[in-house]
């Protein structure tokens, strides 16, 4: 273990100041032996040395990459038992690299999502023209300013996917005009007794 002098290290509080972490997610990630302090105080606290950030800062970029820290305890304890450099190397690069193709194939649905998303305001934008005497089960029918059912964005039409015919008839629910008053219950229960 490198000396560290008094000066040169963190208490876990500053650090967790230093990090925008909590004092509990640095004992955690102490835990899991993903962060190791480099001596204790004369007073039992936990002293890190100045690489704690930079380790800290790591864990974030493997959370954000989508590893929980169970996964982040794994990959790092695969990495530290390889035999050679070359194992060691070779098993980061295998999560890199599923880790990469999994956040192309979210950045492509997002970019689908963003192209859904404009086609839909455009599509929505020529609405606020409408007459205020359409109601809205025609929006799914709509042949109004250029507009088509065929036509109409997913987002849009999923909305309309709702007709008239298709509503349940509430007519001839029997709803109370208003909520019986506690008395009323009263004199119902004496009348039955």
């Amino acid at each position: 273990m490198p000396a560290t002098t008094q000066q040169s290290t963190l208490r876990v509080g500053e650090l967790a100041k230093l990090t925008g972490k909590t004092v509990r997610a640095l004992h955690l990630y102490e835990e899991l032996k993903l962060l190791k302090p480099v001596s204790r105080s004369q007073g039992g606290y936990r002293l890190y040395g100045p690489d704690a950030i930079a380790r800290i800062e790591w864990i974030a970029k493997l959370q954000t990459m989508g590893l929980s820290l169970p996964e982040i305890q794994q990959f790092l304890k695969t990495f530290e038992s390889s035999m050679a450099a070359p194992e060691a190397m070779a098993s980061a690069r295998s999560v890199f690299e599923t880790k990469l193709a999994e956040t192309r194939a979210q950045i492509a649905q997002l970019r689908t999502l963003e192209r859904d998303l404009v086609a839909s305001l455009d599509y929505l934008a020529s609405c606020s023209g409408c007459e205020p005497s359409h109601e809205v089960h025609e929006c799914g029918v709509c042949d109004h300013h250029g507009h088509t059912p065929e036509a109409q964005p997913g987002l849009v039409a999923g909305l309309a996917t709702a007709r008239p015919y298709d509503r349940p008839d509430t007519s001839l629910v029997r709803r109370p005009l208003a909520p019986e008053a506690p008395e009323a219950h009263e004199a119902k229960a004496k009348d039955n007794v």
